[in-house]
């Protein structure tokens, strides 16, 4: 089968405090072992990752300096999330193609920096709410909406922060490209952090400050690229309803029926499990022969086999 997956934060990075060199590189390791395993059971993949502690990073480090050193270039977003789809799939890359290696399996394994096409006309434009970046005091804050036209917003308590919108992907640029190395057997990495959001203008396109939510991302790669399906890796072996409660149940199989119904309710956190959920439901939507799976990492195999993870049907 032609599989679309992507991959959850956990994958990257198990300790939210080391964002360090090191640490993703182990943490990779650990994936490309659990990617692997999908391979050598005849799978072709494309791989979506996400760059929230990376991209974080990058433009902390990047202020920081210019703020040092005026002489250092100020990078806009697009730009920073260009550098962390490098970071992170030369990292996956190299760790994918280490384990292939040692199971003697003969596969190309690559990484396309990948611009994903949004509306300018997005609603989410007009109410930017992903925070990225540094944490500032109150002062600092509105200096940098002062002199950047920055959005700072308050986050729990802990100072302010830059938000951006997160719009939806109506489009991969280089959609065709990635199909084709697919379907020629390559493992590819793309649209890395959801991919640098991009608007069409008269001269092409350019970058625009935003993040796209790489669960979305990866519903609309699998989309386009035709892929059988759609496979959400995240921290937990099936989603549940009524979560950390003494009710909570797990869900092997849900319907469209009954996750709209889930939803209603409001059964999913909106910053964790909803955004994973929709997406899956926006795949079955588009392909009702098909079927998505939400799974832990660790399980991923067994989850396409149908033993584990929570796999969404249309009925």
């Amino acid at each position: 089968m032609k599989i679309v997956l992507a991959l959850g934060g956990n994958a990257l990075q198990s300790d939210p405090k080391d964002t360090s060199v090191e640490a993703q590189l182990k943490n990779c390791r650990e994936t490309a072992k659990a990617i692997v395993d999908i391979v050598e059971e005849g799978h072709t993949l494309a791989i979506v990752h996400g760059n929230g502690p990376q991209v974080g990073q990058i433009i902390k480090t990047v202020n920081d300096a210019h703020a040092s050193d005026k002489s250092n270039i100020l990078y806009p977003l697009d730009v920073c999330g260009a550098f962390s789809q490098g970071y992170i799939g030369y990292h996956l890359q190299n760790t994918i193609q280490e384990e292939l290696r040692r199971r003697n399996i003969n596969k190309n394994v690559g990484t396309i920096v990948t611009q994903v096409e949004v509306n300018p006309k997005d609603p989410a434009f007009e109410n930017p709410t992903k925070p990225i970046g540094s944490f500032y005091a109150k002062e600092e804050a509105e200096k940098l909406m002062a002199e950047k036209g920055y959005i700072m917003k308050e986050d729990a308590g802990r100072g302010y922060r830059r938000v951006v919108a997160s719009p939806k992907p109506v489009n991969i640029i280089e959609k065709g490209l990635i199909k084709d190395l697919v379907e020629g057997g390559s493992i590819i990495i793309s649209c890395g952090g959801g991919g640098i959001p991009v608007i069409k203008t008269g001269q092409g396109v350019k970058g625009i400050a935003a993040v796209i939510d790489k669960d979305f991302a990866a519903e609309k790669l699998a989309e386009m690229i035709d892929a059988d399906q759609l496979v959400i890796l995240t921290a937990v072996d099936k989603v549940c309803i009524n979560f950390n409660k003494p009710s909570q149940q797990e869900l092997s199989q849900v319907t469209m029926q009954e996750l709209n119904q889930y939803i209603k309710e409001g059964q999913f956190a909106p910053g964790s499990m909803l955004p994973k959920v929709e997406a899956c439901k926006k795949f079955v939507i588009f392909n009702p022969n098909k079927k998505a799976i939400i799974a832990s990492l660790e399980n991923a195999k067994e989850a396409i086999k149908g033993n584990t993870g929570t796999t969404i049907v249309y009925k």
